[in-house]
């Protein structure tokens, strides 16, 4: 993967406050959708925050960089045809598109066409599919359009997504969409930071809750006093503390460098989509974030979820629904004669993304405060815990008998790097080749979990539940989407059973902000080869206290549901802390493919694989 070195132009980072008052001042100016637009219309902006649209077969796109102004203070940032978000492609199934993408930036670039269908030539991952496009090179990627649907491009050299790089796309159905919207607009949700991104990962390498601002503090002592009383408090505090580990470490990167963009305005700018009342609007919502997972909701509105990463799922309303980086959702609301706010929390609940939904340009809707912060639980250390899944850290009254650590020296669950020991994966699938298979073909022995300096904490019993909304979301008295609520339409695309398991650990050490796979970063482990044509099942077990979106390019993850029946077709699929989750691939798409964790500094720190199909 090659690296992007921007000028070393960035100060230090700026004071919250001041970050409060200022973020999207400068393009503050509210990017207004235009009425009575047709079906399938995007909203047209009054400003440069909202993306153009560009449509057909043939598109010429320009990667370069632009100084932009989020902050109060000028950066510079890398964007395609002036754009960012870059411009929507609108595209239709069944044809053949052209894409010509010129690189005007001193150093290699790349656009990656997130969750399509294509020869692997032609998926945009340097060292991989290409050598990248060189500075002042054009380089022409020509593919049919296989699907319909939500999906998003960006780039995979470096940071440059971080730095701007991304855009929607909108594949639309030859026969005419299957669900009827009078509005259609793309929401598209990111991070921008005014820092140098090696400064962050670098500074997460030296210090890695550098930017958690949440950590436990003498007021949230008291208020453990409260409500489970002092014995069971100090417990729990004892515990964390001997653990080494952070009960609020929910995202490594926070508002306080990061400020939320939505469609590629701040908060402050408040863009704007225009509706009649009475109208059914379409919300194409993406989230193009380096590392924020987004928790949505329309305060005074049902959100009806259509559609999962591009497929068609059985309609679903929820209040609210979690997105993980890279997934994306269409949901259909139908507001009244109101304005109403989109708002996208970050997960940590240290900062928000912000657009309305508004009859009328110029009205406004109230900003919602931010959920208070969560702790994670005993679900997000221990997974299934020996049935005790779900119950609350601070609930269990034998806490208040602990003396540090020893108390949970017998629980099952959770090895840490407090030396807790004795805890393996010996009672999970292992990893199975098919008997008598070539080397090339026959995965390698399973990987049992143990600690070391890549790997700091172990889950004996990963949990395989799909109704958990996750960490922050759980009783908090909305609707949630959770997984076990979408079913995609039309079932799996292949009925074969697998012919072998694949079972890898998704591990890390956050104290070194080391990640990978099994144990090992990309730079250490071998490629995974696929059979051509075959059907396999794919078992990832997180060890870690962090939720990952794990992405397969070039092929579908169809994950199953904990019965082993079909649930959900995803190209980006999360798990959450102490989870197990499988998934059906069918290995129809011959190639070198990225295998990662889309959270952009987790994948530059290691967890990374190639995946060769042949």
């Amino acid at each position: 993967m090659s690296r992007i070195l921007v000028p070393p132009d960035c100060p230090t980072v700026p004071d919250p406050a001041r970050r409060r008052f200022v973020q999207g001042l400068a393009l503050g100016a509210a990017a207004l959708g235009v009425g009575l637009l047709p079906r399938f219309a995007l909203a047209a902006p009054a400003a440069t925050a909202y993306p153009a649209v560009l449509s057909g077969t043939e598109f010429d796109l320009t990667i370069g960089a632009m100084s932009v102004d989020f902050t109060g203070r000028a950066r510079s940032a890398i964007v395609v045809n002036r754009q960012l978000p870059a411009p929507i492609l609108r595209w239709r199934e069944g044809d053949t598109v052209t894409l010509r993408v010129r690189n005007t930036l001193p150093v290699a670039s790349s656009i990656h066409w997130h969750g399509i269908l294509l020869p692997f030539r032609m998926d945009g991952v340097p060292g991989l599919s290409f050598p990248g496009i060189a500075p002042g090179e054009t380089f022409t990627y020509r593919f049919p359009v296989r699907q319909t649907g939500t999906y998003w491009y960006h780039s995979h050299s470096g940071f440059q997504e971080q730095q701007g790089l991304y855009g929607p796309i909108v594949v639309e159905a030859r026969d005419g969409a299957r669900i009827r919207s009078d509005r259609d607009y793309v929401v598209m949700l990111s991070d921008w930071t005014d820092q140098n991104p090696d400064t962050i990962l670098a500074t997460l390498k030296r210090q890695s809750d550098y930017y958690n601002f949440h950590q436990p503090t003498a007021v949230d002592f008291m208020r453990d006093v409260e409500r489970m009383g002092i014995r069971a408090a100090l417990a729990r505090r004892r515990m964390w503390n001997r653990m080494r580990m952070n009960p609020t470490d929910l995202s490594d990167v926070s508002a306080y460098t990061y400020t939320y963009l939505l469609n590629g305005t701040a908060p402050a700018g408040n863009w704007t989509a225009l509706f009649k009342p009475g109208e059914r609007v379409r919300l194409r919502v993406i989230n193009g974030a380096a590392m924020t997972y987004f928790d949505l909701r329309i305060p005074g509105l049902k959100l009806t979820v259509v559609s999962a990463d591009g497929q068609d799922v059985e309609p679903v309303t929820v209040d609210e629904f979690r997105i993980g980086v890279a997934e994306t959702y269409d949901v259909i609301v139908e507001p009244g004669d109101a304005a109403y706010t989109i708002f996208a929390e970050s997960m940590d609940r240290s900062g928000y993304a912000r657009g309305t939904l508004a009859p009328r340009a110029g009205m406004q809707a109230p900003v919602p405060p931010l959920d208070p912060v969560p702790w994670l639980s005993m679900t997000d250390m221990m997974g299934a815990m020996g049935g005790m899944a779900g119950m609350d850290m601070g609930s269990m009254k034998d806490m208040a008998g602990m003396q540090g650590m020893n108390g949970m020296a017998g629980m099952k669950g959770i090895q840490d790097r407090a030396g807790m020991a004795g805890m393996a994966h010996a009672g999970h699938a292992a990893s199975a080749s098919v008997p008598g298979a070539a080397s090339p073909f026959a995965f390698p022995p399973p990987w049992h979990c143990k600690t070391g300096p890549s790997v700091d904490m172990c889950v004996a019993d990963p949990r395989s539940n799909l109704d958990d909304p996750g960490v922050g979301l759980r009783d908090n008295g909305r609707r949630v989407l959770t997984y076990a609520d979408l079913h995609t339409l039309g079932g799996p695309l292949d009925p074969r059973e697998p012919g072998r398991t694949l079972t890898l650990h998704l591990t890390g050490n956050m104290r070194r902000y080391v990640w990978g796979f099994d144990g090992k970063k990309f730079s250490q482990a071998a490629p995974i080869t696929f059979r051509y044509g075959e059907r396999l099942r794919i078992t990832l077990i997180n060890d870690t206290m962090m939720t990952h979106p794990i992405h397969l390019h070039g092929m579908w993850s169809e994950v199953e549901a904990p019965d082993g029946g079909f649930q959900v077709r995803k190209h980006t699929v999360s798990v959450q802390p102490a989870q197990q989750i499988s998934y059906m691939v069918s290995a129809d798409a011959p190639g070198r493919w990225a295998y990662h964790c889309h959270l952009l500094y987790h994948m530059e720190a290691g967890m990374f694989r190639e995946v060769i199909v042949a």
